[in-house]
């Protein structure tokens, strides 16, 4: 690595490898640093849905779409680092049937494939569905593997000039003069580094790096537990019908099932409790759509961070709060050189990716397009080869344990 490279990516999730990939390709020196291992923060630690949009069709229009085009690049893209299982959301007895068709309509309104679907026609692709199931729809969902896809968008950033550093805090930012002059990193690094740019793209900790450097963003982190248990039984993306509440999804692995999750807000996005009352309500509400996973023995659980963006959010219910992404020039605030992008979600951490990248680049007089749409990523068909890369950058978290390596 440099002492000074042109960009400086801190964080690195699949949001940060995005941008260290979409500059790198775009010809820009870029440096990625992350404290833990690659998608160790919330990527690594979701429950790995590939969101079609349909969840907040009639919530978040907006997000929706974002949603629904990026899910359809990643299949094309990505290879073995998702699982095309489609997606059945589930009406129950005590289930309002008027949102099933509020649903329905808006995922049509979005541009969002749905099929209607019997009780009986949602059994026959769910054998062990709850006898209280009224009725379904088929949706594109799907199953991220999250720790082959930030390590082969790393793979690729790195192909073509960039420079990965896993285990590298950000210990200090300089700022003098309107703009960030230094940055101290630890770790593996242990050097200090002078950026001319810099990208926070930390995640559920973007307010803690901004603060270095004198900024405030309002994150407002929400803490979630997943819980897999054996159950080789279900070959789709379960979720429930019904306004996004504790305990909806039900996600399929190779032999086992990931059930999620809950929502706590979090002052701290390094200590926050986790409590087994999550667990339990967790399989209450999950086993009310598939009762075999009640009693299906548990693998390992973990809890996830949502990295919401809300300013003004007080510690309320945060389910609310747009699941959409913002990016954050901090010249707006003082600071010439730094920006934050926050929020989003998994599905969409290209589009992320690619607005950031459109920003640096617009700043450093970098006349380049993006490419990350319908560029392969590398060793997308070779899911030996995906483990390779997960390996190399110390990659492997709770969300897809069973299937890496």
């Amino acid at each position: 690595m440099t002492d000074s490279p042109t960009v400086l990516v801190v964080g690195g999730g699949a949001t940060g490898a995005g941008v260290a990939r979409d500059l790198a390709l775009r010809g820009v020196d870029v440096t990625l640093v992350e404290r833990g291992g690659l998608a160790s923060g919330a990527s690594g630690r979701s429950h790995g849905l590939l969101h079609s949009g349909a969840r907040y069709a009639e919530s978040d229009r907006a997000g929706a779409e974002e949603c629904i085009e990026e899910n359809q690049i990643l299949r094309s893209i990505a290879g073995e680092c998702i699982r095309d299982t489609g997606g059945i959301f589930v009406q129950l007895a005590s289930d309002d049937a008027s949102y099933f068709e509020t649903k329905r309509d808006a995922c049509k309104a979005v541009g969002i494939e749905t099929e209607e679907l019997s009780a009986d026609e949602a059994r026959e692709r769910v054998p062990d569905l709850s006898a209280d199931v009224e009725r379904a729809m088929w949706v594109p969902d799907g199953v991220v593997y999250p720790s082959r896809l930030v390590a082969a968008n790393a793979a690729d950033a790195e192909d073509n000039g960039a420079t990965i550093h896993q285990h590298a805090p950000l210990e200090e930012m300089t700022v003098e003069g309107g703009e960030v002059t230094s940055v101290r990193l630890g770790g593996t690094v242990d050097n200090v580094i002078e950026p001319n740019y810099v990208v926070n793209a930390t995640g559920a900790w973007a307010g803690k790096v901004a603060s270095m450097a004198g900024l405030s963003v309002g994150m407002a982190p929400s803490r979630g537990v997943m819980v897999s248990v054996e159950y080789d039984g279900l070959d789709v993306a379960l979720n429930r019908c019904r306004d996004p509440e504790d305990g909806d999804i039900v996600l399929p692995h190779e032999n086992e099932a990931v059930l999620g999750t809950t929502s706590v807000p979090v002052s701290d996005p390094d200590e926050y409790e986790q409590a087994d009352w999550e667990i339990e309500r967790t399989f209450e509400e999950c086993s009310e759509m598939l009762p075999a996973v009640d009693n299906a023995p548990t693998v390992r659980t973990w809890w996830g961070l949502r990295p919401l963006y809300e300013p003004d959010e007080s510690d309320t219910d945060r389910r609310g709060i747009s699941r959409g992404f913002f990016l954050l020039d901090h010249a707006d605030d003082g600071v010439d050189n730094i920006s934050s992008i926050v929020g989003g979600k998994l599905t969409t951490y290209r589009q992320m990716a690619e607005t950031t990248a459109d920003l640096v680049c617009d700043k450093l007089d970098v006349e380049a397009t993006c490419e990350t749409a319908t560029r392969q990523l590398p060793g997308s068909e070779d899911a030996e080869q995906l483990d390779e890369y997960v390996e190399k950058y110390d990659g492997l978290n709770p969300t897809d344990r069973d299937v890496v390596g």
